[in-house]
């Protein structure tokens, strides 16, 4: 019963953090379905990592992961984001996603906001009931527009990003 009431206090505290970036506006095409509200919302640093790859004799580069930390509002890192597309958070509660929709906000100078839902979940914690998340706000992280080739096939790149992720429950 201690537990129920602690995971309560924790989800509600969380869920005022996320209220605290609730004025962003949300584009419809990527709003969670009515019956779900913010649980968190996080700021993430890193970079989007590329490979190189041919297919039909086209050379590109293609997304392979994500490698950010997430930080609280005070700027304190509470999980990360990694290969899966997946989110920790730092009690341990992991989730897996996949993008239902996605929208670019800013072509040519960002990556896309996105609408992902959650397919699976991992540990008891604040992650334990999300079901949606957004990203939003991105900065940076497009594919590099050069240097992939047959001399390059293979090779990875790192390009810097920071976004918003926001975690919604029923």
């Amino acid at each position: 019963m201690v537990n129920a009431m602690i995971k309560k206090i924790l989800i509600l505290s969380m869920m005022l953090q996320g209220a605290a970036y609730a004025e962003v506006s949300i584009p419809e095409q990527i709003k969670v379905p009515a019956d779900y509200s913010p649980v968190l919302t996080v700021h993430a640093k890193g970079d989007q990592i590329y490979q190189c790859s041919a297919n039909k004799g086209e050379y590109a580069w293609e997304t392979q992961a994500p490698d950010a930390k997430l930080f609280d509002a005070q700027g304190k890192i509470v999980g990360n984001h990694t290969a899966g597309p997946l989110w920790e958070y730092k009690e341990g509660s992991r989730v897996v996603g996949r993008v239902v929709k996605k929208i670019d906000m800013a072509p040519g100078s960002a990556i896309a906001w996105l609408l992902v839902e959650v397919v699976s979940h991992k540990g008891d914690g604040l992650f334990s009931n999300v079901s949606f998340i957004n990203r939003i706000n991105t900065r940076g992280g497009l594919p590099p527009s050069s240097g992939c080739d047959a001399n390059h096939l293979g090779g990875e790149k790192r390009v810097a990003y920071t976004a918003d992720y926001v975690f919604y429950a029923k």
